[in-house]
């Protein structure tokens, strides 16, 4: 494959072995639902409150519209969300590693290699879009929580191809 807009990210002597996307179609998941399903119950009592305080007379009812957007948010960005990190993210897989490639709003570009060795452990999960995990990070959520984050190629068309190529990286046969 080209190398050429690569100078200067791949080491002397790496190939590129494929490159992908990841399908950028609305998955609607069993936790985006119960998401959807709180932020509507939300946006709704937001609304309710909203119309009961402008009975009352003046501006008080407007404290609610913050609510009611937050509500919004969380029951149609859970949806819409992850389709567009899809959409703004591309994969590549090298002789000696892995990388994910995004472009995001506030962001900006980021660009994250994980070498593919021996000890890489690969997960493959098969079907039309395939997922293969090949790396974990630790992220720290509210209150400082850490959690694990499972790291791959998700919903890709071409999974047995790249895991094949990723096992053969590994084998040293690439």
């Amino acid at each position: 494959m080209s190398r050429s807009g690569w100078e200067g990210i791949l080491d002397e002597g790496e190939d590129i072995l494929w490159q992908g996307r990841p399908d950028a179609a609305i998955q609607l998941k069993i936790g985006n639902w119960a998401t959807f399903l709180f932020g509507l119950a939300f946006a709704g009592f937001a609304l309710f409150w909203m119309i009961m305080a402008s009975q009352a007379g003046g501006g008080f009812w407007m404290f609610g519209l913050l609510h009611f957007m937050v509500g919004i948010g969380l029951s149609f960005g859970t949806i819409f969300w992850d389709a567009y990190k899809r959409r703004h993210s591309w994969y590549t897989l090298t002789d000696h590693r892995a990388v994910i490639a995004t472009d995001m709003p506030i962001k900006g570009r980021t660009l994250k290699s994980y070498p593919i060795n021996d000890d890489t452990v690969l997960e493959y999960q098969q079907g039309q879009l395939s997922t293969i995990h090949f790396s974990e990070e630790t992220r720290r959520g509210n209150k400082g929580r850490r959690y694990t984050v499972k790291i791959g190629f998700e919903g890709i068309g071409e999974g047995e191809k790249v895991y094949r190529l990723m096992r053969e990286i590994q084998s040293g046969k690439a």
